[in-house]
């Protein structure tokens, strides 16, 4: 199969999942979920456990802190690098504007490298949550048009990678 029909095939798939222009709860629901993600949501909430947290969360909150950032820098390099533009529509305009670029998924690499952290390095429960929330967030984000199927696919898989290799390196000190 060709690069094009795949491409199509994505574009085809993941416009089956959106829901961005139909009124409801499954929309209302993927709006949080996709914010939910957002980078500086992570990094307000992780600074503030890095200030006032107990010694166990102030090291977990600025492993996933760093980890995120480092992540960020690779995630805007593929993008720049590949530069596949948004699917079209009207949801995400900031996203839009600051990123017109959707390969790889920034959301669902850093929900994915969240996750994957906390089962090497949180509490049981929390690893549990993160792992219920990240799919929702990627899949959120093609529901809510601003990817591809194959971007969130990708972005999940370089956020796990990168966790794996943070886990590996923490796991030496």
């Amino acid at each position: 199969m060709s690069l094009a029909r795949l491409l199509e095939l994505d574009a085809r798939l993941s416009a089956r999942l959106r829901v961005a222009e139909r009124p409801g709860i499954l929309r209302n629901l993927s709006i949080v979920l996709a914010h939910s993600g957002d980078s500086w949501f992570w990094w307000s909430g992780l600074a503030l456990l890095i200030w006032k947290g107990e010694p166990f969360w102030r090291t977990w909150a600025l492993t996933v802190l760093i980890s995120i950032l480092a992540l960020a820098v690779l995630v805007l390099t593929i993008k720049f690098t590949i530069r596949r533009r948004r699917p079209e529509g009207n949801w995400g305009k900031f996203y839009r504007m600051t990123d017109p670029h959707s390969f790889p998924s920034g959301h669902a690499a850093r929900a994915a490298l969240i996750a994957v952290l906390t089962l090497g390095s949180g509490p049981p429960w929390l690893a549990l949550l993160f792992c219920l929330w990240a799919p929702l967030v990627a899949l959120a984000r093609v529901a809510m048009g601003v990817h591809y199927l194959s971007d969130i696919f990708i972005g999940a898989l370089i956020g796990s990678l990168s966790a794996l290799v943070v886990l590996e390196i923490i796991s030496v000190f």
